[in-house]
């Protein structure tokens, strides 16, 4: 039987429906109830150090609730709800869901940094691991004996790199953060006996479950989209996603525009509207895959953090705004936590938008967004062909 044939506009709204846009959102006081929900959806908040604006694992929670409490986030995130491990990137996940890490957990790390710590300093890592179980939960600067930094900025000290490969491995994990310092201890201290006892899948079993997860995020996504979610591999993801299709648990269709199959979630929906008004993270499942967001929405998105400023096309930390379904402009942000004011850099509209009815609705959504991060004010200094109409 032929695969079914979608339109690009069906597919964006069942994907923006399955991460979560489609819900309603709270008319009173946010709780556990509706973070569960978000991750229900999204499966997956990117952790990020950059703090220029938001903490990144709050702005998806922000896109889909609106305002809420962060702290009351990270209770419920590190009060047993969620993990911290390597999903997409490093991530908090539904707690749930370790086992299906496990088979990352039981495959070793071999990075260049490892071996060389496991040569210069033999049974060094094996010491670190029985200091956390006598003294934890500890954060690197408690051990005593950490040795030197591998390098001037981004170079990990010993006892750094003994933490990150006993989390690597599964046998710490991140207990509590201070700010964004990770607080390590042993997992069986910190996840219940109930999900420890839970076995890991194998590789093959996991990686297809993983998928599936995916696919209910994504709702629609071709193979590259759902192997980078969960970020597996492309030799291994076609096939899976063969044996998936064969078992009915995904659906193979075409969409119009795209130039390679696609997979629906079976129980994906497409809603006749998804009325949104909201910024989104650089780190959004909705953008984070960019050839994704330049299929899906014909939107052309790089992060240029690490771009020179000179080289810059929009700015350091350029947020997407989502609009009734549509990624309709990007906006430049920085929080001027001393001034307590919400500063726009730059803000721009996509081509072929009304940018007087965007500008309104993106003025709404940083008066919003400025409050939630409990700034004063918002101050338009920047470029950009919406920043005059803002």
């Amino acid at each position: 039987m032929a695969p079914s044939i979608i339109s690009n506009d069906r597919a964006r709204r069942i994907a923006l429906a399955a991460q979560g846009f489609r819900d309603a959102r709270p008319s009173g006081r946010v709780d556990a109830r509706h973070f569960s929900r978000v991750l229900g959806r999204v499966g997956v908040l990117q952790l990020d150090s950059v703090n220029i604006v938001c903490r990144a694992h709050f702005m998806p929670v922000y896109s889909r609730l609106g305002p809420y409490d962060r702290e009351s986030l990270d209770r419920w995130a590190y009060g047993g709800a969620l993990f911290e491990y390597w999903a997409h990137e490093a991530a908090l996940l539904p707690v749930r869901h370790r086992h299906l890490m496990g088979f990352r957990m039981a495959d070793e790390p071999h990075w260049s940094s490892f071996d060389r710590l496991k040569q210069e300093r033999p049974g060094y890592i094996d010491d670190v691991l029985d200091i956390v179980r006598r003294r934890g939960p500890l954060t690197v600067s408690d051990l005593d004996d950490r040795g030197p930094r591998s390098g001037p900025w981004w170079g990990r000290d010993h006892g750094k790199l003994a933490l990150e490969y006993l989390f690597d491995m599964g046998l710490v994990t991140t207990a509590d953060r201070i700010g964004f310092k990770r607080v390590y201890d042993v997992t069986e201290r910190v996840f219940p006996p109930d999900i420890l006892a839970q076995p890991a899948l194998p590789p093959h079993e996991a990686q297809k479950e993983l998928l599936v997860l995916a696919a209910r995020s994504l709702g629609v996504g071709t193979a590259e989209d759902l192997g980078d979610y969960y970020r597996i591999r492309m030799p291994v993801t076609r096939p899976l996603l063969d044996e998936l299709e064969r078992q009915g648990r995904l659906e193979r269709v075409d969409v119009r525009g795209w130039s390679k199959p696609a997979y629906l979630h079976p129980e994906a929906v497409a809603p006749h509207s998804v009325p949104t008004r909201t910024l989104l993270s650089p780190f959004d499942p909705v953008v984070w895959f960019r050839p994704r967001a330049l299929r899906m929405f014909d939107f052309h998105y790089r992060i240029e953090i690490y771009v020179p400023e000179a080289k810059r096309v929009y700015g350091y930390y350029v947020l997407p705004f989502l609009l009734d379904g549509e990624l309709v402009a990007r906006v430049d942000l920085k929080a001027d936590r001393s001034a307590s004011t919400l500063v726009v850099k730059g803000a721009w509209a996509e081509p072929e938008v009304d940018r007087l009815h965007v500008a309104r609705e993106l003025r709404h959504e940083l008066e919003t967004y400025a409050a939630w991060l409990d700034l004063a004010s918002v101050d338009v200094v920047g470029n950009g062909d919406l920043a005059p109409l803002l």
